[in-house]
């Protein structure tokens, strides 16, 4: 038996019926010509069946949206009328957590009790976005002489087509959605193929909270052909994504055609830098936490430990023993701290990462392998530490989003700062000391949009989030995610009729 804390099916019984995920069009539901099934990670059943959206279905979606924007039901909407629907919408997610939840957590795979969370604390964000759209500011100019006087408004950007991913649907759906809402542009949503059905709850709810018709619109399917036709479309104003870099990349170029604005919140290979006067136990179930949140599927996950090599072996002894007491098993149990890998598919990426270690030198300290759950049919994989990592292996370099932490030594703070820095990716990093100088040394030379200091992944709706580098462009939530969905226009106004002729009469 593996020294590991293993969750067993717990037998609870599954939903008889798949949902029924359609789309929603200017306010009414269309059923797809085609559905797709989506097989729970866990349970191996089908647990929802949703409609596979065409390119027609896309172009339909915004034609909705444009024309609810152009009529100004929305966009012109007051700050409070806006702010009304947004805070019912909280309201109603808070009303709907389990059912939510519950389907999220069969679609993803992820613990019932993190889909709880994720779902309760969305509603958060909907309440702070409902603050921000009664606060939308401009300035004014009264210096430009007795005759001028000049005003910057900000104004909705327009239609803005949302494409979230499969690891937290609802959660990045509530970083962008209500930001977008608030600022007043219109949408078009398209969720991931694999994770749809959360998203077509939320439209149930948008629909509830008397949120005018067309202003969202959700269409289901796949990146081929809707999230081309939504990234590319004339008629879109900005594509707001998350998601891999390589997709994000694509995006930038589908939508160069038509120079609309992209934000992008893509990958990371986040590092934990840990020095020896640090509160190592503290430092330590921090490591351990912020690898396996999620299976390690999340772009903020804290891949790579960078641990100073005076304590390097205690240090990560000690994550691996925390590691073995990490409850891995049945979603479905409300003890479960890790549950399924979204598909098969990404399970072998992720042993693929491991083995390619190991075959450069590598050592696996903890698991390294697939993980049977005791009851279940589904994938899922075995926490696991590799130490001995170089700089140069794949592991310390990509990705892997998976339950897999690779670790370092570093000697000195210049040292640990080239480490982090050394990545393609720019999205988070931590640093562990008793040494305010040190932390506030690291946290200003490192290159990522977060920098948590004796903590990993605290967050809060007035906090932004984005990345450096090839982890994307432009931030959401905070007032900073408001503004990305704004234009700004200049207003320049001649007080009485004193404007100088140019054409010289005679």
């Amino acid at each position: 038996m593996l020294d590991m804390t293993v969750i067993a099916a717990t037998g609870q019984a599954l939903p008889t019926t798949p949902f029924e995920g359609r789309h929603l069009i200017g306010g009414a539901w269309v059923a797809g010509s085609v559905t797709v099934d989506r097989v729970s990670p866990a349970h191996g059943v089908v647990v929802s069946r949703s409609a596979l959206g065409t390119a027609a279905d896309a172009e339909a979606g915004v034609a909705a949206a444009r024309a609810a924007f152009d009529s100004g039901v929305w966009s012109r909407a007051t700050g409070k009328a806006r702010a009304a629907v947004l805070l019912r919408v909280a309201d109603l997610i808070e009303a709907n957590v389990e059912r939510i939840a519950l389907l999220e957590t069969l679609e993803s795979g992820k613990p019932i009790s993190q889909s709880r969370g994720e779902v309760s604390g969305a509603a958060d964000l909907w309440r702070y976005a409902a603050s921000l759209a009664r606060n939308i500011t401009g300035d004014s100019h009264n210096t430009l002489g007795p005759d001028m006087l000049g005003v910057i408004l900000k104004e909705p950007i327009g239609v803005v087509s949302v494409i979230t991913p499969w690891n937290f649907p609802f959660w990045i759906l509530s970083q962008k959605l209500p930001f977008a809402l608030a600022a007043g542009c219109t949408c078009v949503v398209k969720p991931s193929e694999m994770t749809p059905s959360s998203t077509v709850m939320m439209g149930e709810l948008l629909i509830e909270a008397g949120l005018p018709a067309g202003v969202v619109n959700i269409v289901l399917g796949e990146g081929q052909p809707v999230g081309a036709v939504l990234a590319s479309h004339p008629d879109v104003d900005m594509v707001t994504f998350t998601g891999s870099t390589a997709v994000g990349k694509a995006i930038s170029v589908a939508a160069s055609g038509s120079l609309k604005k992209v934000a992008l919140e893509l990958g990371g290979k986040n590092p934990q830098v840990i020095f020896p006067d640090a509160d190592l136990e503290s430092a330590a179930d921090a490591v351990t936490f912020g690898i396996y949140f999620n299976a390690g599927e999340c772009c903020n996950s804290g891949s790579r430990v960078l641990v100073h090599e005076d304590i390097a072996e205690a240090f990560v002894a000690r994550v691996t023993a925390l590691s073995r007491q990490v409850a891995f098993g049945d979603p479905l149990h409300p003890d479960t701290q890790v549950g399924a890998i979204i598909s098969l598919v990404h399970q072998g990426k992720i042993d693929g990462y491991v083995k390619d270690a190991v075959a450069a030198g590598a050592k696996v300290a903890l698991g390294g392998g697939p993980l049977m759950v005791p009851g279940l049919a589904g994938q899922f994989y075995q926490p696991t530490v590799v130490s001995g990592v170089t700089p140069d292996m794949a592991i310390a370099r990509d990705e892997v989003f998976g339950p897999v932490l690779a670790c370092l030594t570093f000697r000195t703070l210049d040292e640990a700062v080239a480490l982090a820095n050394d990545a393609a990716y720019g999205l988070s990093a931590g640093v562990w000391s008793e040494n305010v100088h040190t932390c506030l040394e690291f946290a200003r030379r490192v290159q990522a949009g977060t920098i948590w200091t004796n903590t990993w992944m605290d967050g809060f709706p007035e906090m932004t989030f984005g990345g450096f580098k090839q982890s994307g462009q432009g931030r959401e939530i905070g007032r900073y995610g408001l503004e990305e969905f704004l234009e700004v226009k200049t207003v320049a106004m001649r007080i009485g009729r004193t404007r100088p002729n140019w054409v010289k009469t005679h």
